[in-house]
């Protein structure tokens, strides 16, 4: 049996990337919750759109990255 270790650690690298990517992503969603909250508790009208849009944006691309990979998997 021949192992590609090359080949065996690209895979390692992308994954960590990815994994590390998708969390940051889907941790901004989550700050950009906090944010819009808070500003909302405070009263602050203007700064409510963007925090939301912005975090919408990030689990919108966390749920487009995760449908990929399935995508992946299964063709």
């Amino acid at each position: 049996m021949n192992i590609d270790w090359a080949a065996l650690g690209s895979v390692f690298g992308v994954s960590l990337v990815a994994t590390v990517a998708l969390v940051g992503l889907f941790t901004l969603g989550i700050v950009g919750l906090a944010k819009q909250e808070s500003a909302s508790a405070q009263g602050a009208t203007g700064s409510v759109t963007p925090a939301r849009v912005g975090a919408y944006t990030c689990f919108a691309l966390c749920v487009a990255a995760v449908a990929y990979g399935i995508y992946l998997i299964v063709a």
